[in-house]
């Protein structure tokens, strides 16, 4: 698949809730994911990926989640996400925004970064 391929696949399953499924079908087995300084820093693997996933999954419910359409330049992409959720462990709701970078190789992501500030 092309980076184009790849990137509008994440965004229709990211939009159907179905995240998993995309981690499952679109990321490398070595991916490397990067989130900002003073988060969990930085995951590697699969599995490593998958468990970031659930844990987000369990902690937050989600109210609603826009995401934007994919920029693609070479093999990179880029997709903005607004997302109103709250935290299940505090019960604050917050209005979330980020952007995310992906890099595809041989077909599959194999690194994203996220850029956020965490609201508070």
């Amino acid at each position: 698949m092309t980076t184009q391929e790849i990137a509008d696949q994440l965004v229709n399953l990211c939009r159907q809730g179905k995240n998993m499924e995309a981690i499952e079908t679109l990321y490398a087995q070595d991916i490397h994911s990067i989130e900002p300084a003073g988060e969990e820093p930085e995951a590697k693997g699969l599995e490593a990926i998958k468990g970031k996933a659930a844990y987000f999954d369990k902690s937050m419910e989600v109210h609603s989640v826009k995401i934007s359409d994919p920029v693609v330049a070479d093999d990179h992409f880029s997709i903005s996400y607004y997302m109103d959720a709250t935290n299940k462990e505090d019960g604050q709701r917050h209005d979330m925004s980020e952007i995310a970078v992906y890099q595809v190789k041989d077909g599959k992501i194999v690194k994203e970064q996220f850029f956020y500030s965490w609201p508070g």
